[in-house]
């Protein structure tokens, strides 16, 4: 699943992924873009999704997440 598959799974606004993730909401939105986001921000959104569906998500399973290693 993509990451914006996951945000509207999870019912999410772009504003309240960023909340669960702790992370600045241009960054929610440069990967929604599949613009790069550093690994811990993925690994923040990641972890965050896992937390609200339940179920253990690692960034690398996210289809078309650009990650700068």
């Amino acid at each position: 699943m993509t990451l914006d598959e996951y945000r509207i799974e999870c019912g999410w606004s772009h504003a309240k992924m960023a909340r669960a993730a702790e992370v600045d909401v241009q960054t929610v939105k440069r990967a929604l873009k599949g613009e790069p986001i550093t690994s811990n921000s993925a690994h923040k959104l990641a972890r965050a999704i896992s937390k609200e569906l339940d179920q253990k998500i690692r960034y690398n399973q996210i289809d078309g997440l650009n990650v700068i290693l």
